[in-house]
C-alpha cells in the first residue's frame, strides 16, 4: 500500500507502514511510528495527523477516551500548524480530523463522527483516484453505522466503496479489514469470506489481522477456521503482551471451541485467564472478555450451579456486570432457586437504569433483552410457562432486530435459542423445532441448538430432520 505524502523522501516507507499498522487497529504501535516520523522530520505535517488519528479508535467503545481528547485535539493543531508544508490533499485529510476533534470536545463523539463523516466526504470528492481518501471514507460509514438498522444501509455502502478497490488492491490490509467489518452480520457474512480468508495472509504479524477473520467464521459456522485464527491471533498478542487483543481473541476462541465440542480446550483457556493478574478492566475488551469467558463455559454446558459461583468484579462497566446478573438469574431459576433468581433480576433492572441514564442506547437495548430472558425464566420457576413463553419471544423478537458489536462474537445464548428451550421444556416440542431451525438461520453450527434441534425433531416425530442434526453435530465442522 501506498500513502503519498509531501514530507521528506526518507520517511515515506516508514509513513506507509504506520498506516499499514493503523489500517489493522495496531494503535500504539502506529502511534509510535507517527511519533518517530514527526522527530525524523519536523516539518511533516501528516506525522501529527497521524498521532491524532492513532487516539481515535472508530469501531471500537469507546471510539476515544476523555483522557486521549485532548492530546489529541494537541497533535491535529499541531498538524495544522505544518499545513503550510502540506499539500492540499493532505490539507484536507487534517482538516477533517480537526472537525472531529474540535466537534468531540464540545459535543458528543457520536456527533463529532457525523461531522468528521462529512468533511471526509468532501476529501473523498475532491480525490476520487485516491485510493486512501476512499478508503478512510468507507470506514467511517462503518463507524457511524446504526446496530438497530436492519438494511445494513451504511454497511452496504462502505462495502459498495471497497469492493472494487479490493479486486484492484488485494494485498491491501485496510480493504480487507473493513470489508470484513461491513459483512459482520449473519445477513452478509458469506460474502465477507474472500476478505477473511485474504486478511491474515496480508498482515501475518498483527494480532488483530489475525483475529479478524473468525467474525465471518463465527457467523458462518466455521469452527475449525475460527480456532485457527484466535490461537495464531492469541500468540501474536502474548508475543506483543496486547492483553486487550489477546482477551479479545480468547473470548472468540472459547466460544468456538465450545460450539465444536472442544470443552477441554474450553476449561484450560479459563485456567489461563484466571492465572492473569491485575488485568486492567477499564480496557473494553479486557472487561468484557474476562466478564463474559467463565459465563460462556458454564452456561454451554449447562453447569447451573457453576454459573451461580462465579465472582463478579465490580470495578467493570455496568453494561459488562449486567451479562452476569443475567447469568445467575438465569441459572437459579433453572434450579427452582426463585429467591435467588429475584435477586439477580433486580440487580439486572438497576443496572439497565444505570444504562439508560449514562445514554448508551445500544448497550440499554441489550440489557432489555437480557431482562425480558430473565424474567421470562423466572416465570418458568414459577410454573407459568404462557408468561415465559411472552417474554422470551419478545426478546428474540427484539435480538433479530439488533447487530452485535464487534466486541462478542454472538450472546452468550441467543434470545431465539432460549425460547425453543423452554418450549422443548414445556413439551412443545414441534413449536421447539421451529424456534430452533430459526436460530440456526442466524447462529449456524452453534452445539446446544443443534442437539435441541435434534431433540426436539425426534420427539416431533420427524426422524429425517432428528438424523440431519445428529449427523451435523457428528461433523466435522458443524455448519456442514
Amino acid at each position: 500500500m501506498n500513502f503519498p505524502v509531501t514530507c521528506s523522501r526518507s520517511v515515506q516507507g516508514a509513513f506507509n507502514h504506520a498506516v499499514a499498522l493503523l489500517h489493522s487497529f495496531a494503535y500504539t504501535p502506529a502511534q509510535q511510528g507517527f511519533a518517530d516520523i514527526a522527530r525524523r522530520d519536523p516539518q511533516c505535517a501528516m506525522a501529527h495527523w497521524g498521532v491524532a488519528i492513532s487516539y481515535y479508535h472508530q469501531l471500537w467503545d469507546p471510539q476515544i477516551s476523555p483522557s486521549s481528547l485532548p492530546i489529541g485535539a494537541c497533535e491535529i493543531q499541531k498538524a495544522q500548524d505544518l499545513s503550510g508544508h502540506a499539500d492540499l490533499r493532505e490539507q484536507a485529510f487534517i482538516n477533517a480530523l480537526a472537525t472531529f476533534y474540535a466537534t468531540a470536545s464540545r459535543t458528543s463523539v457520536r456527533t463529532a463522527a457525523l461531522a468528521y463523516t462529512n468533511a471526509m466526504r468532501d476529501v473523498a470528492t475532491q480525490n476520487p483516484d485516491d485510493t486512501e481518501s476512499q478508503i478512510f471514507y468507507a470506514l467511517y460509514f462503518l463507524a457511524i453505522a446504526s446496530p438497530s438498522d436492519a438494511a445494513h444501509t451504511s454497511q452496504e455502502v462502505a462495502a459498495l466503496m471497497l469492493e472494487p478497490l479490493f479486486q484492484r488492491y488485494p494485498a491491501h490490509p485496510g480493504l480487507a479489514h473493513y470489508l470484513i467489518h461491513a459483512y459482520d452480520h449473519p445477513d452478509l457474512a458469506r460474502q465477507g469470506l474472500p476478505a477473511a480468508r485474504a486478511y491474515s495472509k496480508i498482515a501475518p504479524s498483527a494480532p488483530h489481522a489475525l483475529h479478524m477473520p473468525s467474525h465471518i467464521f463465527t457467523l458462518l459456522g466455521l469452527w475449525q477456521d475460527s480456532i485457527g485464527s484466535n490461537l495464531a491471533a492469541r500468540a501474536a498478542a502474548r508475543r506483543q503482551n496486547d492483553i486487550g487483543e489477546e482477551l479479545h481473541a480468547m473470548d472468540y476462541l472459547m466460544y468456538a471451541d465450545l460450539q465444536a465440542g472442544r470443552f477441554d480446550d474450553a476449561a484450560e483457556l479459563l485456567s489461563d485467564l484466571q492465572q492473569l493478574e491485575s488485568l486492567p478492566v477499564s480496557d473494553y475488551k479486557v472487561a468484557y472478555a474476562s466478564t463474559v469467558m467463565p459465563i460462556r463455559l458454564a452456561t454451554d454446558r449447562r453447569q447451573w450451579d457453576d454459573v451461580l459461583k462465579i465472582s463478579e468484579d465490580p470495578s467493570v462497566a455496568p453494561q459488562f456486570r449486567a451479562i452476569a446478573e443475567w447469568a445467575k438469574s438465569f441459572a437459579a431459576a433453572r434450579v427452582g432457586k426463585i429467591p435467588q433468581a429475584e435477586l439477580h433480576l433486580h440487580n439486572l433492572q438497576d443496572l439497565l437504569a444505570t444504562v439508560r441514564n449514562s445514554g448508551d442506547g445500544y448497550w440499554a437495548a441489550q440489557l432489555q433483552i437480557q431482562l425480558s430472558e430473565a424474567e421470562g425464566w423466572l416465570e418458568h420457576a414459577r410454573g407459568n410457562d404462557q408468561q415465559a413463553t411472552s417474554s422470551l419471544r419478545a426478546a428474540a423478537e427484539q435480538e433479530d432486530q439488533l447487530a452485535k458489536r464487534p466486541i462478542t462474537p454472538g450472546p452468550v445464548i441467543p434470545a431465539r435459542e432460549q425460547l425453543a428451550d423452554l418450549l422443548l421444556l414445556a413439551n412443545q416440542p414441534a413449536a421447539a423445532l421451529r424456534e430452533y431451525e430459526s436460530s440456526l438461520q442466524k447462529a449456524p453450527g452453534r452445539r446446544n441448538a443443534l442437539v435441541g434441534a435434534a431433540q426436539a425433531a425426534q420427539r416431533s416425530g420427524d426422524l429425517a430432520k432428528a438424523q440431519k442434526f445428529q449427523s451435523a453435530l457428528a461433523g466435522p465442522d458443524v455448519s456442514h
